[in-house]
């Protein structure tokens, strides 16, 4: 396929990644708006499709989608692990802002928070009926709090909620929205549900029988370690391991899902008004037996998950939509964080101006006028350690460490232990030029001091330690808990932290029948101009002898962006009080 960078060359605007990235409000409010299918893979590595030169796994359905349509070669994912790369591609942040940097070393899973705003909630402002089934992969592992699925944007979620509970494929239960449901077949060992095949089944249930615009992200733990797959025929007369075998199986299997779907998109005649996009969340594995370099599955690349030479970081990308995306190969370096504004852009959606990312939509409809990143960022604080991964960080794999890329440069730089904050002298420097060695052998450090110098100052300047986000949405707070008889103070707002404004933006609460509700201070209506917040004041009153484990209240906007209503929504839901005397205006958990 022809090679898109005279495009690329040609259409390009260069921007720092934390530059500001606008979206126009919609041209036409009534512009027919794509469905949105976004597939991640977990652990898939570069080198995994036949697309990306695999030859002893078979993919072809994915491989279909990459001749019919636009396939990356330079795309790369927020981390070189799971929960920080996810995060990225939530919310459009690199690793330097997110709020989730890292997976856990000890403790609970990273969790979102309320000013968190996922790719789905400005989909679903717009009236998107948005869905995910599979893994989430923050915490905590509870129902009604910020960080679930549905508290950030997605109408319906089927799942695991944290990353620990993603590693057994025949869990004993899985998530229902907020609602933990048992699995009796996988009880005591068993083996009656593989949980990948559920989310398919809820996905392809999803497509025929929803109407309208919808997001539908499909996450799979395929082929994340262990390899345990219910089917490895196709494989058995390989000379290879069991788990290598599972392996191989897991990625075909992802690829036989991923037909499904395409097939149900097809059947129920959704699949020309469909973008279609598949990628992995980091580099290949090596736990649980696999070998990778059985695959070569970093393809031509340095490293693996964990790392963050390329191996370990960049990924396969494909967006697919005959007549909509144009087919080709682009080698535009592109983040994960570009996902969100894409996502937005595709939707005739308004997006937080705050975001690192860049859009893609005009790259995928036009082939020209995409802007391009200054830099890239990525950021490595893990735990873990495997041989390879080791191997390649030259011992380093236990240390903090950071990587940039700008053009054809890239810089990795290694902390004095986990440092974060020691001086520049301490750090271990490496530079490379990735146009003539894209598998990063040759350190160019000490004969470029000028453009290391450079990069590094890049990975300082990326790291904020405590981003505060510009409010986008409605918000409410108010107290964990209430007792019947009392009455709190409540406060809802509707912020437009985008870069339009949004016109006639009403605000309203709602509660439990037989609560009272009185709006104390705050209009009920009014024009918001780019970072302008509408708050209101609530006066709550919870009846003696109320349900409090029932009480739930919700704050609702509407506004008009371009012409186009957006609608916003914020749920609180009450426990009993713990003990008298609770504290009005306590933090919410939202």
């Amino acid at each position: 396929m022809p090679s898109r960078r005279q495009f690329l060359i040609a259409g390009a605007t260069a921007t720092a990644l934390a530059a500001t990235a606008v979206a126009d409000p919609p041209a036409t409010a009534g512009t027919r708006r794509p469905n949105i299918v976004l597939i991640l893979a977990d652990d898939l590595g570069y080198g995994e499709l036949g697309a990306y030169g695999q030859r002893l796994m078979h993919t072809p359905a994915l491989d279909r989608l990459a001749e019919e349509g636009l396939r990356f070669t330079d795309a790369y994912a927020g981390a070189p692990v799971c929960a920080p790369s996810r995060c990225s591609l939530l919310t459009g942040l690199h690793g330097g802002h997110a709020r989730v940097r890292q997976n856990p070393f000890s403790g609970p899973q990273g969790a979102l928070t309320a000013d968190d705003t996922s790719f789905a909630e400005p989909l679903r402002a717009v009236g998107y009926r948005t869905a995910l089934y599979g893994k989430w992969g923050f915490g905590p592992e509870t129902a009604h709090q910020p960080s679930h699925p549905n508290q950030r944007g997605f109408d319906d979620f089927y799942g695991y909620i944290d990353h620990d509970h993603a590693h057994d494929y025949y869990p004993e239960y899985l998530w229902h929205n907020e609602t933990k449901e048992a699995l009796p077949g996988n009880a005591d060992g068993g083996k009656g549900t593989f949980a990948p095949d559920a989310f398919l089944a809820r996905c392809v249930d999803f497509i025929k029988n929803t109407e309208g615009p919808f997001l539908l992200y499909h996450a799979p733990n395929l082929p994340h370690a262990p390899s345990d797959v219910p089917d490895t025929s196709e494989y058995d007369a390989e000379p290879w391991s069991a788990a290598d075998k599972g392996h191989a199986a897991q990625v075909t299997l992802l690829d036989t899902h991923v037909s499904a779907v395409m097939k149900a998109l097809r059947d129920s005649g959704k699949a020309a008004d469909t973008v279609v996009l598949v990628a992995g969340d980091n580099g290949p594995h090596e736990e649980g037996g696999v070998n990778p370099d059985v695959f070569r599955a970093s393809g031509p690349l340095r490293g693996y998950k964990r790392n963050l030479y390329d191996g370990g970081i960049r990924v396969p990308f494909l967006a697919w939509s005959p007549g909509r995306v144009l087919p080709g190969t682009t080698d535009r370096p592109t983040h994960f964080a570009d996902l969100l504004p894409t996502l937005a852009d595709l939707a005739g959606a308004p997006r937080p101006r705050d975001v690192d990312g860049l859009s893609l939509a005009k790259l995928l409809t036009t082939g020209t006028g995409d802007r391009q990143h200054d830099h890239l960022y990525w950021y490595r604080n893990d735990p873990w350690s495997t041989p390879r991964a080791a191997r390649e960080d030259g011992g380093r794999i236990l240390t903090l460490a950071e990587a940039t890329r700008g053009d054809h440069w890239k810089a990795v730089r290694f902390a004095p232990d986990r440092d974060r904050t020691a001086p520049d002298d301490l750090w271990h420097v490496e530079l490379y030029d990735l146009d003539a060695d894209p598998g990063e052998r040759t350190d160019l450090a000490a004969a470029h001091p000028d453009v290391a110098a450079r990069l590094v100052a890049v990975m300082r300047d990326a790291w904020v330690e405590d981003y505060r986000r510009v409010p986008f949405g409605v918000r409410l707070t108010a107290p964990d808990h209430v007792e019947p008889g009392r009455s709190y103070e409540i406060t809802a707002t509707v912020a437009n932290g985008s870069a339009v404004s949004w016109r006639d933006t009403r605000l309203r609460l709602t509660g439990p029948r037989g609560w009272r509700l009185r709006r104390t201070s705050g209009p009920a209506r009014a024009d918001l101009p780019s970072g302008g917040v509408l708050r209101q004041s609530w006066r709550v009153a919870v009846p003696a002898g109320a349900a409090v484990e029932d009480g739930q209240l919700k704050a609702r906007s509407s506004g008009n962006w371009g012409g186009r209503t957006i609608r916003f929504t914020a749920e609180h839901r009450f426990v009993p009080s713990l003990a008298a005397g609770t504290a009005i205006g306590a933090p919410a958990r939202t």
